[in-house]
C-alpha cells in the first residue's frame, strides 16, 4: 500500500481539539541500534499492529507501507522487545470535510504537537493548502519523523524545533 501524507508543527491548538475523538498511541520502533528505525509496532486505540514505512524514491510524503495485525497478547510479547518508545494521543479533528490527525506527545516529547493530513491521490497532496493552524510543513524534515524522535526527549530535539520558530504547546 501507498501512503500520501503531510505532515505539519502545530502554530495553535483548535480550541475544541480536545472535545473531538482521540486514542492512546504507544509505538515501539526497532531495532533500537538503527538511526532510523523502519519498523514499527503500534498500539493504536485497541488495536495492535506491526508496520514497516519506506519512502519511495527519497520523497518522504509517499511511503511503502506494510502492515500486519497483530493480536494483543502479541503486541505485548513484542513491545518487551528492546526499542525506542513513543507516546501520545491522537486526536481526529475536521478541517474542512477532511480529516487532520493531531498527534500529542506525551512523556519525554511532551510539548511536541504535529498534525498529519493523508491524501487520495498525489494530485490532492500536491494541491493542498497549509491550514492558518499550521505553522511548517515538515514532511520532508528527517529529525521529526517518528522512526528519528521515538526514544528522544523535547530537549534532544529543541535545537530543530528552534529553526522553525516552533513554540512548546501543551493541552
Amino acid at each position: 500500500m501507498i501512503e500520501l501524507e503531510k505532515t505539519y508543527l502545530v502554530k495553535e491548538v483548535p480550541k475544541n481539539l480536545t472535545a473531538c475523538p482521540s486514542k492512546e498511541i504507544i509505538d515501539l520502533y526497532v531495532p533500537r541500534s538503527q538511526h532510523h528505525p523502519k519498523l514499527r509496532i503500534r498500539k493504536n486505540g485497541n488495536k495492535f499492529e506491526i508496520t514497516k514505512k519506506e519512502p519511495l524514491e527519497e520523497d518522504a510524503s509517499e511511503q511503502e507501507e506494510q502492515t500486519i495485525i497483530l493480536t494483543e497478547e502479541e503486541f505485548y510479547s513484542l513491545v518487551e522487545v528492546e526499542g525506542k518508545k513513543t507516546h501520545k494521543i491522537r486526536y481526529n479533528y475536521d478541517y474542512n470535510g477532511r480529516t487532520a490527525e493531531f498527534d500529542v506527545f506525551q512523556g519525554p516529547l511532551k510539548g511536541l504537537i504535529l498534525v498529519d493530513f493523508e491524501f487520495d491521490s498525489v494530485e490532492d497532496k500536491n494541491s493542498f493548502q497549509m491550514p492558518d493552524f499550521c505553522l511548517r510543513d515538515v514532511t520532508h524534515e528527517e529529525f521529526i519523523a517518528g522512526g528519528m524522535v521515538c526514544g528522544k526527549s523535547y530537549e534532544d530535539i529543541q535545537e530543530n524545533l528552534n529553526k522553525f520558530s516552533y513554540k512548546r504547546l501543551e493541552i
